[in-house]
């Protein structure tokens, strides 16, 4: 018989070497550089020695993963959060609050100098703990039959039991333990999809829960006594349709304004900095009362209505139906007229539309993290006196940003907006003018 040989598979040793860090890129990874590459570690932070192992070798740069840490940075922090190495919903609570913050800006800063940008202006914070007002929890029975409620594993679909976050706010801290326990005990806890909780301002917090089959009348008993002894409104979500179960929809303050959402919908995750972000922007526009202001984006009225106090007239635009209903609402209840709404896609022409026709004195933006680069070019044929470009994505600004400077419009103020403290996010604001 014939034997032929067969090599050992061996395991390709991986490459490691003592990195010094001197920076932090936009996402909170530690930067150094190592035989003329730069070297990307995840938990390494500025001024910080430690032998780290490659987990990825390109022609420019390569990414690494530290192995021990021989020299410590005075901005380490010990994180709040117990399970802070295993969930993904935080990558930065081992990093100062000051470091946080000026890693972002100068990133921002980075993104944005080629419209000139030197500086931000300004950092608006706030509380940096227990200040996100929703969240959504992924639920899964285990092989054991018990409840998992909790969040996503770093770069995994694993869901990290969670009983006490230290970001959310305490009204939706304190719900975890008596939520799990709820859940735990219906009939069909094994076909339940994800749950959402929002901290409304007319109720302790608003409930949605994704059911994936019919519950049963002792389940949705059960789910009313809940939400009875623990004040609740209860949403249930069966994918076709949301139902009222008990309590009523959800609104939230601002300038004594109350803007009714749907607690499935967008709305901004930290209030405090949701409320100076609309100050800012009124003390950025510099409202005339004889201003007509254009504010695409628009949602529910975040910034239309609290403009609207100020502005002959404020016309909001935003391309889901039912945004536009709810603000409609909202300006009904608040017994605001001179706010007008439109549904239209902001991918495309909106010089043509009947609405745009008197023209705008100054236009607002507020999009999702794609950015406005379609809008962008017909936003600048309106020739208003400024623009308010608010982003969540630093990426999609400077692109959009670029677009203004091609037709006439100049940078001419940047604040970041910490919006979401201990995480790899930011939230900023520019302000254009005319050439």
């Amino acid at each position: 018989m014939v034997q032929f040989y067969k090599a050992k598979k061996t395991t390709p040793v991986r490459k490691t070497f003592q990195l010094s860090v001197d920076g932090l890129d936009q996402f909170g990874q530690g930067v150094g550089h190592h035989q003329g590459k730069a070297c990307f570690v995840e938990g390494l932070l500025p001024g910080e020695i430690g032998k780290v192992e490659v987990i990825e070798d390109k022609r420019h740069y390569m990414r690494a993963k530290l192995v021990t840490l021989s020299h410590v940075s005075p901005e380490r922090r010990e994180p709040r959060c117990p399970i802070y190495s295993k969930c993904g919903g935080c990558q930065q609570q081992h990093i100062s609050e000051s470091l946080q913050q000026s890693s972002k800006a100068a990133a921002l800063v980075r993104l944005l100098k080629p419209v000139g940008v030197e500086k931000i202006d300004d950092v608006i914070s706030a509380e940096s703990w227990h200040y996100r007002r929703r969240t959504r929890l992924s639920l899964r029975v285990d092989n054991t039959g018990q409840l998992i409620m909790g969040f996503r594993r770093k770069k995994s679909n694993e869901i990290v039991s969670v009983q006490d976050c230290p970001i959310l706010v305490q009204r939706l801290n304190t719900l975890l333990l008596p939520l799990h326990r709820c859940l735990s005990q219906l009939e069909t806890v094994s076909h339940l999809g994800h749950v959402e909780l929002v901290a409304a301002d007319n109720s302790t917090v608003t409930v949605v829960l994704r059911h994936l089959r019919p519950l049963s009348s002792k389940d949705i008993k059960n789910l009313e006594q809940f939400s009875h002894n623990h004040s609740v409104s209860l949403f249930l979500a069966d994918g076709q349709q949301q139902t009222l179960l008990r309590g009523e929809m959800p609104w939230y303050g601002i300038n004594q304004i109350n803007l009714y959402f749907n607690p499935q919908g967008f709305i901004q995750v930290n209030a405090k900095i949701n409320q100076q972000m609309i100050d800012n922007a009124i003390k950025w526009l510099d409202i005339k009362p004889t201003d007509r202001i254009l504010d695409l984006f628009c949602g529910v009225g975040n910034f239309t209505l609290p403009l609207a106090r100020f502005a002959s007239s404020v016309t909001g635009v935003e391309g889901l139906a039912e945004l536009v209903a709810k603000a409609e609402y909202n300006a009904q209840r608040n017994n605001i007229t001179n706010a007008a709404f439109y549904q239209h896609n902001l991918e495309q022409d909106v010089l043509q539309q009947p609405w745009a026709k008197q023209g705008f004195t100054k236009v607002l933006l507020d999009p999702a993290r794609a950015g406005a680069a379609e809008v962008m070019p017909y936003v600048c044929a309106l020739q208003p006196e400024c623009i308010v470009y608010t982003s969540c994505n630093p990426a999609t600004l400077a692109r959009d940003s670029q677009i203004a400077g091609q037709f006439g419009y100049r940078v001419v103020k940047v604040t970041m907006l910490d919006m979401f403290p201990h995480t790899e996010h930011l939230e900023s604001m520019v302000l254009f003018e005319r050439r």
